[in-house]
């Protein structure tokens, strides 16, 4: 055997898809990479509990590996109405379990959530320069219906505000039969 043989192996990893919880919080901030989201995802899990958010992870051995936000109601109707329209958002996968579907699974988990509610379009936003995403929503069916110039602001873990400059495109699909 040659030294190549020895080294290669496959690791089979189960993940599961649900709600998140609690504990998942500082998880979420995957070793420090999304630190400065600390607030926002005590922001989206608080209102999880309220009803108005949900928070979707693909969790692998206890650890969110990645995951998707789902915004109920927004003071924009185009976006998120309350009633008919959701919308998607944050949506992230981890490097290292990336081109493997948990992305593609995490998006059409959190539309069976949506649609279980009585929702029947759901939106997401895209930066303009993140083709790779682009091209993953137009396969699951999302169309581009408006661009937005994806200006906002968060506050960090120390209270600091930072403003986001990042321009993108909002699509939208319809989670029923149209016709």
């Amino acid at each position: 055997m040659t030294a190549r043989e020895l080294s290669n192996f496959t690791v089979r990893v189960d993940v599961q898809l649900r709600l998140a919880i609690r504990a998942d919080l500082p998880k979420l901030e995957w070793f420090g990479q999304y630190t400065h989201y600390r607030t926002l995802f005590k922001r989206a899990y608080r209102e999880q509990q309220e009803g108005r958010r949900l928070m979707l992870v693909a969790d692998c051995n206890d650890f969110p590996i990645g995951h998707v936000f789902i915004q109920l109601q927004s003071d924009e109707n185009a976006i998120a109405d309350g009633y008919s329209r959701a919308y998607l958002y944050s949506l992230r996968v981890m490097e290292l379990f990336r081109g493997r579907g948990i992305g593609t699974r995490l998006l059409r988990e959190a539309e069976a959530h949506v649609r279980s509610r009585g929702f029947h379009w759901t939106t997401i936003a895209v930066a303009k320069e993140n083709g790779g995403a682009l091209r993953l929503y137009e396969r699951l069916g999302y169309q581009i219906f408006r661009d937005d110039p994806g200006i906002w602001s968060y506050r960090d873990e120390s209270n600091e505000t930072h403003w986001v400059n990042e321009p993108c495109w909002i699509l939208e699909k319809p989670l029923v039969d149209l016709h």
